[in-house]
């Protein structure tokens, strides 16, 4: 009867909820997974919410549309958005029409060797169509059809094989991104290698050390660079500052260890290096739209019943 229910939530939308509780929505992932796909068929709308999982929207008939930080995102048919953990953001459909939506955890990513790299394209929205990614949207269509028609098999290691897809897919993004030629296409073949290889090695310096006082000086030095070089090779290796990105690698840690029940905010500032309890907060709560005490009950209730919670709590949202 379980193993009927679970194929329900999997394969049928119609029988499928959201749980919201203010704007935060608990994802509803399956017992023991960490992957949720399912195709959207209803013509309903989602005021603004959030939630920690990474989500992908795919139409497959008609439009649909995304409001980020007051920006509309009009999808066609086959466009593809993905929308980064912890981005408020409201859901406008149209009367008919049906789109993939998947949402996994971040963290499926964050062991993987190079995540680093990555990282950014975690942090902002990522449009991917015909007109906006020439180079790599067909590899993108097809990776997220594929992704749905494992969803739908009885296939064992189905799970095991979206998140393989969904690796694929941001590594095709961070590689399209890293072309050596748009980067840096003012120097030579031998200029642009040597310089993806220094940005690589200050990647792995920063996941070393991040937790210690990192200055801009000391990754400039490490990688054989002057300061006002190093940050522009940077800026433009990964779209964002040295600052900017060492933050969002501590912010990454510090998601990570919030997972701790043993640990307290104090010891998870520390540890990701941040020096003080309110900067850590005011940055966390900047990035993640929520303070790292929320985030830390948030996560903890993602295995929550919702029989226990009280109606004035929890809203269900019917998908």
């Amino acid at each position: 009867m379980a193993e009927k229910q679970e194929n329900k939530t999997k394969t049928n939308d119609t029988g499928f909820q959201r749980e919201v509780k203010g704007t935060f929505e608990k994802v509803g992932y399956s017992e023991n997974s960490s992957v949720l796909l399912y195709v959207n068929h209803t013509d309903t709308n989602y005021p603004l919410h959030w939630h920690p999982a990474v989500e992908i929207i795919m139409p497959l008939s008609n439009s649909y549309s995304v409001i980020m930080n007051k920006v509309n995102f009009t999808l066609g048919e086959g466009d593809i958005l993905i929308i980064p953990p912890g981005d408020l953001h409201e859901l406008h459909a149209p009367s008919d029409g049906s789109r993939i939506i998947i949402l996994f955890d971040s963290m499926l990513m964050s062991k993987q060797k190079g995540f680093s790299g990555i990282l950014p394209f975690l942090t902002r929205p990522n449009l991917i169509t015909p007109d906006h990614s020439p180079e790599i949207y067909s590899q993108a269509y097809k990776l997220l059809i594929q992704a749905r028609e494992e969803y739908k098999s009885t296939l064992p290691l189905w799970e095991a094989s979206i998140n393989t897809l969904i690796i694929r897919l941001f590594v095709l993004i961070g590689r399209n991104h890293m072309d050596t030629g748009s980067i840096f296409p003012y120097a030579g073949i031998n200029k642009q290698k040597e310089y993806i290889e220094k940005m690589h090695f200050i990647y792995d310096y920063i996941d070393r050390n991040y937790m210690e006082n990192i200055t801009l000086e000391k990754a400039a030095f490490a990688a054989g660079f002057s300061k006002f070089h190093f940050s522009r090779l940077f800026k433009q290796m990964t779209a964002a500052s040295f600052y900017d990105y060492l933050t969002l690698r501590r912010i990454k840690a510090a998601e990570n260890l919030l997972l701790d029940p043993c640990l307290s905010i104090i010891e998870v500032a520390l540890q990701s290096g941040f020096s003080s309890i309110s900067t850590f907060n005011r940055v966390f709560k900047s990035i993640k739209k929520c303070t790292p005490t929320e985030f830390k009950e948030f996560y903890h209730n993602q295995n929550f019943d919702p029989k226990t919670i009280t109606n004035d709590l929890l809203t269900i949202r019917k998908i």
